[in-house]
C-alpha cells in the first residue's frame, strides 16, 4: 500500500463556525502532517509525529505552507466557462445575450468535451477539487463533464439542465424529454465512480408546471439524488416568477408544490427570501448557495449569511461561473467578506475557509467525504502558499498568528497562491 505524507501548516474543522465560537471548531497545528493512504486520509496530527510512526511513507515537505482540504464550488455552470466576464448584464438580459447562445453550441459533443476539460482543469488550478455543474438540456453535455471528472477521479455533481419554455428553440425540451433524459443519465452516471447526479431545473421561468411536475416525480423516485435549481436570485426575476405562477404562495412554493423541495434541494442565491421560505427550508433541511461574485457582478443583492445560518439553514459556498467573475474559491471567499461587510458582519477567515470546504461538502450531503482534513476524507487537498505575491508577501511578513497571515492570502490570492492541489490521494499535475 502505498503511503504519502505531507507535512505543513495544517487547517481543519470540528464543527460549524457560523454557529458557534469559531475558536472552539478550529484545528490548526503549525507543523502538522497528513497521512495518505491509497486513495484516502487516515491520519492527521503532528508531523513529526506521524513521520516516526510511518518511516515507509513518502514525504512531501511544503514548509510553512498551508494544508487543507480541497475547495468545493457548490453551484456553477460549466457550459458558461467561455462566457465568463461579459459586460454588463442583469439576469433575464444576461440569459438571453450570453448564456443561451453559448449553451446551444454544447449540441456538439466534441465542443462539450472541450469546455468540460478545459473547465475542470482551471478548477483544478485554482485548488477546487469538487464542483457542482448544471449542464445543458443535451445529454451528452451531461456525459461530456462526467467523463471529464472520471478521467481526473474528482468528486462532481451535475445535472442536465431542464427547460421548456421562455428559451429558444434550439434549447427547449419536454415535460417528457426532460424526466426520460434525466432518467437516463441518473441510472447511468450516479454514484458510479465519484459522480452525483442532481436533478436539474433551471429555474421556474423556464419550466411549465408540467416539466416541474416531471421532475418532482423523477426526485420522488429517486430519493437519494441531489436536487438544484436557482431561487430567489433578482428581484425582476421574482417578479416574473409571481407572473407565471399567480396561485404560489412565493417562489419557494412553485417548487414546493411539485415535489421539488427537500432535504437534498440546493437553491442557488436565495437572496431576497420571504420569512415563510426560510423556515420551510429550514424545516425540511435544503441548502442554499451563496454566490458572492456573481450576486454583486449582475447586481442582485446581498445575500444574509449570518441571518440565515442563525435561522439554521445549511449554506454552502459558490463560484457560480460564469454569471460569477472568478474561478477561484479564494476570491470568492473574499466576496463574501465583502458582501458580509455591506451587511455590518464581518466574517472571520476560519468561517470563510469553513464555507468553502466543510459546508459546501455539507451542503452537498458529502460532509466527511469531501471539503475535510480528517481520517476517512478522501485525499482532496489544497496546498497554499501564504506569501505567494509580492503584494501579499509583505503583509504577511507583518502577520502575528496564522489567520492574519490567511486573510490576505484570502483577500488578495488566485492561482498563484495554490502550490500543489492532490485529487483522491494523487498530485493532480496539469497537462
Amino acid at each position: 500500500m502505498t503511503k504519502h505524507l505531507l507535512l505543513g501548516q495544517t487547517l481543519g474543522f470540528l464543527g460549524n463556525p457560523l454557529r458557534g465560537e469559531w475558536a472552539d471548531v478550529t484545528r490548526f497545528d503549525s507543523a502538522g502532517g497528513v497521512l495518505i493512504e491509497e486513495e484516502r486520509i487516515t491520519k492527521t496530527g503532528s508531523g513529526a509525529a506521524l513521520r516516526a510512526a510511518h518511516p515507509d511513507a513518502q514525504v512531501t515537505d511544503y514548509g510553512d505552507a498551508l494544508i487543507s482540504a480541497g475547495f468545493v464550488d457548490a453551484h456553477m455552470h460549466y457550459p458558461q466557462t467561455g462566457i465568463i466576464a461579459s459586460w454588463g448584464k442583469q439576469l433575464i438580459d444576461w440569459l438571453n445575450t450570453y448564456t443561451f447562445p453559448e449553451e446551444a453550441k454544447f449540441h456538439d459533443r466534441a465542443y462539450a468535451h472541450d469546455v468540460a476539460d478545459r473547465t475542470l482543469d482551471l478548477a483544478l488550478a485554482h485548488g477546487t477539487t469538487t464542483l457542482t455543474s448544471f449542464c445543458t438540456i443535451h445529454p451528452d453535455s451531461v456525459e461530456a463533464f462526467f467523463d471529464a471528472a472520471a478521467s481526473r477521479n474528482m468528486a462532481v455533481v451535475a445535472g442536465k439542465t431542464c427547460m421548456d419554455r421562455n428559451a429558444p428553440d434550439n434549447l427547449r425540451d419536454t415535460a417528457q424529454s426532460a424526466y426520460d433524459d434525466s432518467k437516463a443519465l441518473l441510472e447511468t452516471w450516479h454514484g458510479r465512480g465519484r459522480t452525483t447526479y442532481a436533478i436539474t431545473p433551471r429555474f421556474s421561468p423556464t419550466s411549465t408546471p408540467e416539466q416541474l411536475e416531471a421532475l418532482g416525480a423523477l426526485w420522488a423516485e429517486n430519493p437519494d439524488v441531489l436536487m438544484q435549481t436557482h431561487l430567489s436570485e433578482q428581484r425582476p426575476e421574482i417578479e416574473w416568477v409571481h407572473g407565471l405562477f399567480p396561485q404560489a404562495r412565493d417562489y419557494l412554493d412553485t417548487y414546493e408544490a411539485f415535489g421539488l423541495l427537500g432535504e437534498k434541494g440546493l437553491y442557488g442565491h436565495a437572496i431576497h427570501l420571504e420569512p415563510r421560505e426560510i423556515d420551510r427550508l429550514r424545516e425540511v433541511g435544503a441548502s442554499v448557495v451563496h454566490c458572492p461574485t456573481s450576486n454583486t457582478f449582475i447586481g442582485s443583492g446581498l445575500f444574509d449569511l449570518m441571518g440565515l445560518a442563525t435561522a439554521g439553514l445549511q449554506i454552502g459556498l459558490a463560484t457560480d461561473t460564469g454569471g460569477g467573475s472568478s474561478f477561484s474559491m479564494l476570491r470568492t471567499m473574499a466576496a463574501a467578506y465583502e458582501i458580509g461587510q455591506l451587511r455590518g458582519l464581518a466574517l472571520h477567515p476560519a468561517q470563510l475557509m469553513w464555507l468553502a470546504t466543510e459546508g459546501s461538502a455539507r451542503a452537498l450531503h458529502m460532509s466527511g467525504e469531501i471539503g475535510h482534513l480528517g481520517a476517512g476524507a478522501m485525499a482532496d487537498i489544497v496546498v497554499l502558499d501564504l506569501a505567494a505575491t509580492p503584494a501579499i508577501a509583505q503583509r504577511h511578513a507583518q502577520a502575528n498568528d496564522l489567520w492574519d497571515a490567511l486573510f490576505p492570502t484570502i483577500m488578495m490570492g488566485d492561482d498563484r497562491a495554490i502550490i500543489d492541489v492532490w485529487v483522491a490521494g494523487a498530485r493532480w499535475e496539469q497537462n
